[in-house]
């Protein structure tokens, strides 16, 4: 199954580069037949010009700014059958691409896999917290999916899905611009097929939204978003911020910058 990996990017300059080699050394390690889709999303720094540095790399534009904007740009010009979208601040730990093949492999009927961030940058206590939401998160999955039936759980940055799926509930939700959009996306591939969210699917991620908002005030609109998608199947909070941050690869743990 060939992998297409869609990065979207918005003034991503300090960390494009430390996502790129994570992904590429990936699929060097296994030779996967992959490839690297960077969407330049309005970026008006380096970030296209980095992605470029890359071999193997495709950078396109989608010049409206917006994650599913760009995350359906991204899709429309990949060719693989399962899809991995990954963001510009995520880091692909070693077996990674393992994890994703081996599960697609053993079930025809799985048609997304998602898992939690690892964040590398914030505090001991924050990621205590926030690996404290992801098992709470983790129960509200189950619930839904095996009890309501009413959707899933998708880690947004860290997913994959198969291209056949997408095409049957119709690709991504234009309503959606940020928040909600991976519970919009879980919702509807659950009708299709097993979405899977699994704690050995791990990658990591910068905590930047954490240090900008505060960690109580990002959970609270998570989760809200979360249940809005869910039920009343549309965003509760329609804007977002932008976080950016000075270089942070010289903070990846050690397997992660490999």
């Amino acid at each position: 199954m060939k992998v297409s990996f869609v990065i979207p990017a918005y003034n991503e300059e300090a960390l494009i580069g430390a996502c790129l080699k994570s992904v590429l050394t990936e699929i060097e390690r296994i030779k996967c037949e992959a490839e690297v889709i960077v969407v330049n999303n309005a970026s008006k720094d380096a970030t296209k010009k980095i992605a470029l540095s890359f071999f193997n790399v495709t950078v396109v534009d989608e010049p409206i700014k917006g994650l599913v904007q760009a995350r359906r740009r991204g899709f429309l010009v990949s060719k693989g059958e399962l899809i991995a979208n990954i963001d510009a601040d995520t880091v692909l730990p070693e077996g990674w691409l393992d994890t994703v093949l081996s599960a697609f492999s053993s079930s025809s009927k799985l048609v997304a896999l998602s898992g939690p961030y690892i964040y590398y940058d914030v505090s001991a206590h924050t990621r205590i917290l926030t690996s404290t939401f992801y098992r709470v998160s983790y129960l509200f999955y189950i619930l839904n999916k095996c009890v309501l039936r009413v959707g899933s759980m998708l880690q947004g940055g860290n997913f994959v899905v198969r291209r056949s799926a997408m095409n049957k509930i119709g690709g991504y939700n234009l309503d959606f611009s940020f928040y909600g959009e991976d519970t919009d996306l879980a919702r509807r591939l659950n009708k299709v097929g097993d979405v899977k969210f699994s704690f050995d699917l791990p990658a990591y991620s910068s905590g930047r939204r954490f240090k900008g908002e505060g960690i109580f005030l990002v959970g609270w609109r998570y989760s809200i978003n979360f249940l809005w998608a869910t039920f009343m199947k549309r965003p509760f909070t329609v804007d977002s911020a932008d976080f950016r941050d000075e270089c942070l690869e010289n903070r990846l743990p050690e397997n992660a910058a490999k």
